[in-house]
């Protein structure tokens, strides 16, 4: 058993007739290098721990697809950190780049330079983000968060490119309509008036 213990093949082979145990040996034995390589990639500990843990589920989400390369399998975890990092920062700085898209309230010059200011709009996007279908809330995040054209986001979806350009253009209005309502002044309440 020893032996079985103490190559990633035995432990690997054994997680994948079900035995979570030898699973949660892999991990025990990479997680330190996975982190370490996710926070290099990072620079942020929070977003290297999701990271490492996105590594890991993609380990056995995949595993009819992982390598053990020299008996191991941490050349085939790093490979994915890198992967979900690079992957985690697209969808940031496609985030960043929707939220810049947005109207904003006159007077907001630079929303980056206060912190309230972001939370209100990342709080605002999530209510424009909300007012979607489920199909349309896929489509926008294929299209602006993926980066998929909008012919291939139709593509995956099963709708034509003109259907799909069509909903694209009525969930941004329904986004801007949802981002102004959020803008404007609430009613003054009757005590209120002086």
């Amino acid at each position: 058993m020893g032996n079985v213990e103490a190559d990633d093949g035995g432990l690997w082979a054994r997680s994948l007739e079900g035995e979570g145990e030898a699973f949660g040996l892999l991990f025990d034995r990479h997680r330190d290098r996975v982190f370490r390589h996710a926070y290099r990639l990072a620079g942020e500990r929070h977003d290297a721990e999701d990271i490492m843990s996105t590594a890991f589920l993609e380990l056995w989400r995949r595993r009819l697809r992982v390598r053990i390369v020299d008996g191991s399998v941490l050349p085939w975890l790093l490979v994915t950190t890198t992967n979900v990092a690079r992957n985690s920062k697209r969808a940031a700085f496609r985030y960043r780049k929707l939220l810049d898209s947005l109207p904003r309230a006159d007077g907001i010059s630079n929303a980056n330079d206060d912190f309230f200011l972001q939370a209100e709009m990342d709080q605002d996007a999530a209510r424009a983000l909300a007012t979607l279908s489920t199909a349309d809330l896929q489509l926008v995040s294929l299209v602006v968060f993926e980066e998929y054209t909008i012919a291939a986001a139709a593509a995956v979806l099963n709708l034509t490119p003109a259907a799909a350009k069509s909903r694209m253009h009525r969930a941004r209005q329904r986004m801007k309509t949802a981002i102004n309502a959020a803008l404007q002044p609430s009613p003054a309440l009757e005590g209120d008036r002086s």
